[in-house]
Parts: C-alpha cells; structure tokens; sequence
C-alpha cells in the first residue's frame, strides 16, 4: 500500500487514517522526521539535512541484525520512492516519513518536529497528531444548485478535499437546457425538486462524514440555499452559516477570505473558555502547571482539560522521578514532550486546546485541568 505524498491539511489526519497509522507493522517500521521551512534562507538547509536523515535511517537499517536482507532492500526502496515524493517547495514546519515493508507515507505538518529516526514495529504518530490538534481543523461546506464542494480547514487556510465522494456535481443529462438556463443559481432554482434531491443527497453526505470525522462546520451559499437545507434539520443544526454564493465554484483563498472572520472569533471564544476553566480549576485545587507536573498528571490519565500555548516547545530528560530541563541532543534528551503529552491526553479522553502564545505565562507554556 503505497502513499503518495500528503499534507495534513490537504489529507486530513482523521481518525481512522490515525488507526490504521497506529496499527503494528512487520519490523522495520522506520520513522523518519525533519523539521523544514517555509521560507528563504532557512529552507536553503532542508534538502541535505533531509539526506543526511534518511542517510541515518538506512545505516540503522544496514546495522541492524534482526532485519533480514529481503526486507532490508524492501524498506530501503520504500524510503527512497517517499524521498522521491517529497516536494521541498512546498513543505511547512515539519516532515514525517514513515516506511515499512510494502508501503511509505509523507507527511508535511505545519508544525516544527525533532529531526529524529525510529525503527520499530509501529509508526511513531505523535507529532502528527499534535500538528492535527494545533491545526484546530474543521470544515467548510459551499453549496449551490449544480455544485457542493468541501474544503478542510487549519488556522491559516483551506484546500480542497476531493475525496469522500466530494465535489458533488449535478448531472443535467437530459435536462432541458431552456429551463436550465431559467434555473441556474437564483432563488428560484431551490424550488425546483431536482435542486432539493441534490442538496439533501449532499446533506446526508455530509452527516455521515461527521459521523466519522467530526469537526466544527460552516456552510457557505446563497441565503435561499442556505434556506433549502435548514428544512432539512440535518447539518444546519450543528454549523455555523456564511450566506455567501458562488464559492461551490470558487478558489480555497476566496473561501478563506468569506470564512476567515467566523474562524478568528470562534478561536477568540475557545481561548476565553479556556481561560475560564483554568481559573475555575485553580479555584477548586484541579489544576496542573509545567511540563513536569502536567506530564505527571497525564501519565496517570488525570487530565480533563489540556491547555498549551501554539509554540510552546521545551526538551527534557527524565531523572527517574521529574523531567529536567536538557539540551537538544543530550542523551536521553527529549525534543518532543509536548507531543508526547498531547498524545498521551487524547488517549486517555482529555480535550486538547493549543491557545495563543502569551495566554499560559503563569504556567510556564503549559496547564491541565484535572479530573481528580
């Protein structure tokens, strides 16, 4: 199963893409990260330090006793078609390789990563969901009477998602093109019963994708699309709606402009939420500050709530009973506690929040809220 190269935005890292990334492979399974830049001159750098990593990944493979030679040449051209695949003028904050017998995956993230090579029977996951988390995704649906396009949402941008049955297009075949042309995207069209079997096919569409994938949802069109579905009481329910037309046909910035507004003051009143159940926590003796004290709290499943702020990075190493402040490249060091604890919180049921920096100062960059 060969994966082409992927975004976590343009392919989004929902939960059964997590599942199957999570599930145990035949050993090697080789993680390869990098961290890489958007811009110049930082990102002069990335296509040796990506070399040299993958350079590391093959001289563990080659000094490893346990992997056989077949197996061996089957990673090492999996890890040279990802290398392939890799687009340097377009990467973000971060790169994730993952290759084992008969299959590699690439992952741009818009989040910085340790460089890092791991062999394994599992993939290591951790710093894509984290990136996942802090994209704070969600959806855009744009509607019209012949057109539904999705759009996958991070805090800075759309694409498109043309999977999942998406974009839905209107089939005119055997339509007559007078009345076509009287119809097109105006009010009148979502009279026609033929618009409103399109748009309740794209409802239920909709529905079961977040059944499977759920995220906060805005729903863009002409107010009488908009109209149309609230008759349904499917999808509206649970969106917030943008009355803005012809973007089924439009481009991810003209989609971003029209959404970008709903974005900034939904993220405005989660940051205040949490704030507020921050200092109810303090309040009640629920609270949990620093990397150390928070990571005890998540290892021991305590925590309800996970704050951190959107850059907060701090390497560690653990003395036996507290983590200490290391050095990147210590031994021992670890460069992606934040990952680590992010993860570590989802798994066992906390909500994950990535708030402005700034917002957790009296908490050196991190706070939970527990359970008990």
């Amino acid at each position: 199963m060969n994966q082409s190269y992927r975004s976590d935005m343009e392919h989004a890292l929902s939960p059964a893409t997590l599942s199957e990334l999570r599930r145990p492979r035949l050993y090697p399974a080789v993680s390869v990260l990098t961290p890489t830049h958007r811009r110049e001159p930082d990102n002069a750098q990335d296509p040796v330090r990506l070399r040299n990593v993958v350079a590391e990944a093959r001289k563990q493979l080659e000094s490893d006793p346990s992997v056989t030679r077949e197996r061996r040449i089957d990673v090492v051209d999996q890890l040279d078609r990802a290398l392939a695949e890799v687009d340097l003028a377009h990467t973000e904050d971060g790169l994730v390789i993952f290759a084992a017998p008969g299959e590699h995956q690439v992952w741009s993230l818009a989040r910085t990563v340790p460089e890092r090579v791991v062999l394994s029977d599992t993939f290591l996951t951790r710093n894509l969901v984290s990136a996942q988390v802090a994209e704070r995704p969600f959806w855009v649906l744009s509607v019209s009477s012949d057109r539904v396009t999705l759009w996958n949402g991070g805090v800075d941008r759309v694409t498109e998602d043309r999977t999942r049955g998406f974009p839905m297009e209107r089939s005119f075949e055997n339509f007559d093109a007078e009345r076509r042309e009287q119809i097109g995207d105006t009010p009148s069209a979502y009279r026609d019963e033929d618009t409103k079997h399109f748009l309740r096919a794209a409802d239920t569409a909709m529905t079961k994708l977040l059944r499977d994938d759920p995220r906060p949802l805005i729903i863009t069109g002409e107010p009488a699309a908009l109209s149309l579905l609230d008759e349904f009481a499917g999808i509206t329910r649970q969106a917030v709606q943008v009355p803005h037309g012809g973007l089924a046909h439009g481009t991810p910035e003209a989609v971003w402009q029209a959404v970008r507004p709903v974005v900034d003051a939904e993220a405005r009143k989660d940051a205040d939420s949490v704030a507020r159940e921050l200092d109810t926590a303090r309040g009640r003796k629920e609270f949990a500050a620093g990397v150390d004290e928070v990571w005890q709290s998540a290892r021991e499943g305590r925590i309800r709530l996970l704050a951190v702020e959107e850059n907060y990075r701090v390497t560690v190493r653990d003395d036996g009973d507290h983590l200490v402040p290391a050095e990147s490249g210590d031994l021992d060091a670890r460069e992606d506690i934040v990952d680590e604890i992010v993860e570590q919180c989802l798994e066992t049921g906390a909500d994950v929040r990535f708030v402005p920096d700034g917002s957790l100062d009296d908490a050196n960059g991190i706070a939970g809220v527990l359970r008990y």
